[in-house]
């Protein structure tokens, strides 16, 4: 289930994906599967070529790459989320859902 986003930061996102950008979007998260996970960033791009390299420079395998049809994207969850936003200087999509 997803949660925490504006509608406007959603269309955004859809957006720059469409345009080939390397997108960033963090939002609350919650999944059974995932205990003690609350946030999760999708980084999408439609440029598939293009993800895979940006994935491959953070050592993502191809295979975590979820080929939706318009906005494909590799979920960051934890210590990756975390790692990986400081180096993308995105950490401010991390801040507003820390207490």
């Amino acid at each position: 289930m997803a949660f925490g986003i504006k509608r406007n930061e959603l269309k955004a996102w859809k957006e720059q994906v469409k345009r080939g950008e390397i997108a960033f979007l963090t939002h609350y998260w919650i999944d059974d599967r995932f205990p003690g996970i609350k946030t999760v960033t999708k980084v999408g791009c439609a440029d598939v070529e293009k993800l895979l390299k940006w994935g491959e420079k953070y050592g993502i395998p191809a295979r975590a790459l979820h080929n939706r049809a318009q906005y494909p994207h590799f979920d960051l969850l934890g210590e990756r989320q975390l790692d990986i936003m400081k180096k993308e200087n995105m950490l401010d999509q991390l801040k507003k859902f820390k207490k």
